[in-house]
């Protein structure tokens, strides 16, 4: 067989499920059916809720949730994952409803759907995790606060403003309301909130949010209260179709498709990640997630459905509840269909208040207020980074947020690395151990300045290293010692080289000893040390760097002092 379709069918054989996972479906039926029931019974309003919030309507919701949530179930690569409509992805398609429609938020879907399959061929999965902890809790806080501010007009009573800016949607809302008050609403609904925060402090394991619904749907049912309803509902599936797919706008539609990719996988691994610490045993496989997940984007917009990931909450719910295999997500999915469509004209009538109230407790709960707290008193960056992301969740869009959050928070990094680097002046004794021999004790002891060069040589810390060497005074050679150099990319090695020809401008001769092989490369493609190596100046270790100075010096009648590299009297530290 061909090497190259050899080694893509492994990657593709890589992503599918095993067979030993599939036969672990049936050990535990029992506690998995359980498990996927009380899911189900959790997921019916918010998929209810978050179709509604995106724009499409409570029937894309619910298609999402049955037909993503079985996909991703079987050929996902967390077999305790959930996966459906999501708070986050409501965010980010309630523009797009906006300016596309509904035909362009399902090719958006079948786009990023293909999106995420390639990612998972290309292994990229395991790059998800490198998403720093303060990036993901201020998006997840930026997150809260969009779908709590989506609510207000449900919450209110009134029409959604036309927008997709959030912040300005609800103003339009709240005072669209004090026009015509009308309490009805918001009644229903801090009530259906107040219930299930309450009722989840004292019975977690109860589904409050189906309680709290049905009671107010019957409520309003029997005093003929003036709610919206969430209006007819399908009494099946849509056969699937392909119809709303335009050839013509799939070019205005990639960059949508890009950030609803982006999310998708973000969100989908991270509730993997969850699970896996919720569980004893349980490991997710990254990049079979995100081959489940775009499998399941790809074919769920063909029956109506949104875009979908894996869901926090629901997760926490399935593994919390018992669940041991696929089986649970897989019931949750088949029993959910079985009680949306045998029961439809039952769920036309919940209000639309009712619903915004599960919403908002939901947002809510997504916030850990201890864990937020400690991670804003860990470090100043960490609050920067965290506040800064939130903030940009609610201005900007939810994929802008995370880059501008990973940008800042690589930025810190990089000056707190840079900041540590120092150069210390401090004299050799050369009664204290080392690893000199006698002949270079005997040479050091006459004039020496030392200089230790330790950790990463790169473009962050590279500039101060370029002015304090190129600085050094009073000497004829200057060693450079390289062995503890952990790091140089092609800015270090540049400025090496920059500092190397000041040194020699001023008539000190430059040597250069121990440079690791895997910095070879850098520092000869760049030509940094090609005329030291023609020169005979470039040693595997410093003793012959020094012999080799010192003969040099001798020679021309001159006194050495040797700047060293690793005997510490300039530093360069790195935390």
């Amino acid at each position: 067989m061909n090497p190259r379709i050899s080694s893509g069918w492994a990657r593709v054989r890589a992503v599918l499920p095993e067979r030993r996972e599939l036969a672990a479906i049936g050990r535990h039926p029992r506690r998995d059916l359980l498990a996927g029931l009380t899911v189900a019974i959790v997921a019916l309003p918010l998929a209810l809720g978050f179709g509604i919030s995106s724009g499409m309507g409570a029937a894309a919701g619910l298609a999402t949730a049955v037909i993503a949530g079985a996909l991703a179930a079987v050929f996902g690569g967390s077999a305790l994952q959930v996966s459906g409509p999501t708070g986050a992805m409501t965010v980010v398609l309630v523009p797009i409803v906006h300016t596309y429609g509904a035909s362009g938020v399902l090719t958006v879907g079948m786009l990023a759907g293909l999106m995420l399959i390639a990612l998972a061929l290309a292994r990229a999965g395991r790059y998800m995790a490198l998403v720093p902890a303060p990036v993901v809790e201020g998006f997840t806080i930026g997150i809260a606060c969009v779908i709590g501010l989506q609510q207000i007009p449900s919450a209110l009573g009134v029409p959604t403003p036309e927008g997709e800016k959030v912040l300005l949607v609800a103003w339009h809302a709240v005072q669209a309301f004090w026009a015509e008050p009308s309490w009805g609403a918001p009644v229903t609904t801090l009530a259906v909130a107040a219930l299930m925060l309450a009722g989840a402090r004292r019975r977690p394991t109860v589904p409050f949010s189906l309680i709290a619904v049905a009671t107010a749907t019957v409520v309003a049912e029997l005093t003929h209260a003036p709610l919206m309803r969430i209006g007819a509902l399908p009494a099946g599936l849509p056969a699937p179709s392909l119809a709303f797919l335009d050839p013509a706008a799939l070019g205005s539609l990639l960059a949508p498709a890009v950030a609803v990719a982006a999310l998708a996988a973000l969100e989908s691994l991270l509730s993997a990640a969850v699970a896996d610490g919720m569980s004893v045993s349980h490991r997710h496989d990254p990049d079979r997630e995100l081959f489940g997940q775009g499998l399941a984007n790809l074919l769920t917009p063909l029956f109506g459905g949104v875009p979908a990931t894996g869901a926090i909450a629901r997760t926490a719910v399935n593994v919390r509840s018992g669940a041991t295999s696929r089986l649970a997500a897989l019931a949750h999915a088949a029993i959910l269909a079985v009680i949306v469509y045998s029961a439809a004209d039952l769920v036309t009538l919940i209000p639309l208040a009712a619903l915004a109230g599960v919403l908002l407790a939901t947002a809510v709960r997504m916030v850990e207020v201890g864990s937020v707290k400690a991670m804003a008193r860990a470090t100043r960056g960490d609050a920067v980074v965290l506040g800064l992301t939130a903030l940009a969740t609610l201005i900007l869009d939810l994929v802008q947020a995370v880059i501008l959050g990973l940008i800042v928070a690589g930025a810190l990094a990089l000056r707190a690395i840079a900041r540590n680097v120092r150069l210390d002046e401090t004299p050799i004794r050369p009664d204290l151990p080392g690893d000199h021999t006698e002949q270079e004790h005997a040479l050091l002891a006459e004039h020496i300045v030392a200089y230790r060069l330790d950790g990463p040589l790169f473009f962050a810390a590279a500039h101060r290293f370029l002015l304090e060497l190129s600085e050094v005074a009073a000497v004829s050679v200057v060693i450079l010692r390289m062995s503890r150099v952990t790091t140089i990319d092609a800015s270090g090695a540049l400025i090496l080289g920059d500092a190397i020809t000041r040194l020699e401008r001023r008539g000190i001769s430059v040597y250069v000893s121990g440079i690791r092989n895997g910095h070879h490369q850098a520092l000869h493609t760049l030509g940094v040390i090609a005329r030291l190596d023609a020169a005979g100046h470039v040693f595997a270790s410093t003793p012959e760097a020094i012999t080799a100075a010192r003969d040099h010096l001798h020679h021309d009648g001159v006194l050495v002092a040797a700047v060293s590299a690793e005997e510490p009297e300039v530093e360069f530290k790195t935390i």
